[in-house]
């Protein structure tokens, strides 16, 4: 860790919670924890979920969410931001605001599906999530589905298409992409970085599993705990990319529910 990062390093959660512990609020924070980070958080909304789908959401007022994000800000030092769902424009336009006031960028995980197909978004909120998060974005992280939706185009079949869905998206005004390439077929899942001027790839094996629930959550919160831990961008979204493999092949070790469990996020403490 670099001398002048203090410890611990502090990382904010902006996102939803998750009533099954395995994905939004709660898989951020056991990955901050999991990677030496110090965790605050700002919730959204509440849902009421399990392994085996999305049975009610709640949001959290706009003023609400404005109240978290000073109180977080006029005490913490935090060093770097994850965004993950936020289902409403008035939510994102609140939480826009804090991030302007505030001279902050984020980690953007444009969450639109849930694992089990359940909707998060609303349909009026993606000109919001475009117009008003993506230009503050350090990164944003869609996968596949997601980031054809962002940018109206057929869902990727290859990563010539990746590439071009992510020169689409940093020309919309994100610093960077991070376009996951899990939902492919095959066993590859390799992901595509860009960020105006290099494209780096991330490559990995598939890991076949059950297990999967909070995946992008758990990707992006890696992402900001590498970034609060002073790590570059390109650094730690490689260190959040083998991460997130290594719960995954140790996911099967959990039994969490009847349906879609969650990764392991603590799979180099527990069971040993």
């Amino acid at each position: 860790m670099p001398p002048h990062t203090p410890f611990p390093p502090i990382a904010l959660t902006i996102a939803g919670s998750d009533s099954g512990g395995g994905a939004g609020i709660q898989a951020d924070l056991k990955t901050f924890s999991a990677l030496g980070v110090y965790g605050a958080s700002v919730v959204t909304a509440i849902t009421a979920q399990n392994t085996r789908g999305v049975t009610a959401v709640e949001d959290v007022s706009p003023e609400i969410v404005t109240a978290q994000i000073d109180a977080v800000f006029s005490d913490l030092d935090v060093k770097a931001i994850k965004i993950g769902m936020v289902s409403r424009r008035e939510t994102i336009a609140a939480i826009a605001e804090g991030l302007r006031r505030f001279e902050r960028r984020a980690v953007v995980d444009p969450v639109m599906i849930a694992t089990s197909g359940d909707p998060l978004l609303q349909p009026d909120a993606m000109a919001a999530l475009m117009h008003e998060l993506l230009p503050l974005a350090i990164v944003v992280t869609p996968n596949l589905p997601e980031a054809a939706l962002l940018t109206g185009r057929p869902i990727a079949e290859d990563e010539a298409e990746m590439t071009r869905q992510a020169e689409a998206l940093v020309g919309s005004g994100a610093r960077s992409v991070l376009i996951k390439g899990g939902h492919r077929k095959g066993g590859d899942a390799t992901d595509l970085f860009f960020d105006g001027d290099r494209l780096v790839r991330f490559p990995a094996k598939r890991i076949e599993t059950r297990n999967d629930h909070g995946t992008g959550c758990t990707l992006s919160a890696a992402i900001a705990a590498g970034l609060a831990k002073g790590q570059p961008l390109a650094e730690a979204v490689g260190a959040a990319k083998a991460y997130l493999h290594a719960a995954l092949s140790a996911a099967d070790r959990l039994t969490v529910g009847e349906g879609r469990g969650p990764v392991h996020h603590f799979h180099a403490w527990w069971g040993r």
